[in-house]
């Protein structure tokens, strides 16, 4: 058999052919996709580096009965999980894929009731796994910094929205997909509740 035929895979079985051309398409796509999460996760991390920046040097807070979409509310930080990251409010795909997300429906920090975060498993929220019970999760806005400490986490289906219901306390509710590391849209929700236990004036 010639180079040529060997180059082109004249004279080749067909199938032969087929699994070589199905396996360069394959990889075009994986390098496609790789690049594209790799974009995603560069594009994430700008944008926190830039903004956890201009939030910390920032002289004046936003007033937060002003918040509109994508507006920086604040940043959340979990010291044991090395979770440090920018709050904004609103919870579309758009302010997910840069930050955590306030959802607007649930309360503001220092308001009585239940704060509600959403962030991403595979970004932000994943180190979330580990979080145990007693952790300290700290929301520091312009003004205020509010200490929480996580009483319990639970699993639950991905329609379940008492999660999302109101409380007579300061709570803080954290939810990200489940499971970490299933691949596609995950069918559940891994919750995480605390409860404020100090505030500290700036």
């Amino acid at each position: 058999m010639s180079v040529h035929a060997l180059q082109t895979g004249i004279g080749q079985p067909k199938y032969a052919y087929a699994i070589r051309m199905s396996c360069r398409v394959l990889f075009v796509l994986g390098g496609l996709a790789l690049g594209y999460a790799a974009f995603g996760f560069a594009d994430s991390h700008i944008y926190q580096a830039v903004e956890i920046r201009k939030f910390e040097r920032a002289a004046s807070p936003a007033q937060a009965n002003i918040l509109a979409e994508g507006d920086v509310l604040g940043e959340i930080h979990i010291s044991r999980l090395q979770i440090k990251a920018i709050v904004v409010q609103g919870d579309s795909s758009t302010d997910l894929g840069h930050a955590v997300g306030h959802l607007s429906e649930s309360a503001l920090p220092g308001e009585q009731g239940n704060i509600v975060l959403a962030g991403h498993r595979d970004t932000f929220f994943r180190p979330l796994r580990n979080i145990r019970q007693g952790d300290e999760i700290t929301f520091k806005t312009g003004s205020d910094t509010f200490h929480y400490h996580v009483e319990s986490t639970e699993i639950v289906a991905a329609s379940d929205i008492q999660i999302l219901a109101p409380s007579a306390g300061h709570d803080l509710t954290l939810i990200t997909c489940f499971p970490f590391y299933f691949v596609g849209p995950a069918p559940k929700r891994f919750i995480v509740r605390a409860t404020e236990v100090d505030r500290a004036l700036q």
